[in-house]
């Protein structure tokens, strides 16, 4: 059973205005392994990576109910399993989760689904 659903929407201008002005920016919204990866692209796929990162895990906090605040960006982690899909490898979360990013334009988009944890 569903537990929530959180979607997010961002431009990339955004993302990218708010890394330019303050290259912390990154550190803050990425975990060490995150970063790490981040610092490994080039151009616009740095962007597309980091704007993608920031709208998965906001959308995480919506479908958990709280918002970022109470969760902060550095409680989730989203790596990339052997598909090259986005995966959650940090949250608060204990049962399935499932997140899609899209980008298009100068729009990334995410989708992050809770369910219930499965009792066997």
């Amino acid at each position: 059973m569903i537990k929530g659903h959180g979607i997010d929407i961002e431009e990339l201008s955004s993302i990218q205005r708010a890394y330019e002005k303050n290259p912390r920016f990154a550190a803050k919204v990425l975990t060490s392994a995150e970063l790490e990866r981040f610092e490994s692209l080039k151009g616009q796929r740095k962007i597309e990576y980091l704007a993608g990162r920031w709208s998965a895990k906001e959308a995480f906090a919506k479908a958990w109910g709280t918002g970022i605040g109470k969760l902060r960006f550095q409680d989730l982690e989203i790596l990339t399993n052997q598909a090259g899909a986005p995966v959650f490898t940090r949250s608060p979360h204990e049962g399935p989760l499932h997140v899609s990013l899209s980008h298009t334009g100068d729009l990334v988009m995410a989708s992050v689904i809770l369910e219930e944890k499965y009792e066997s």
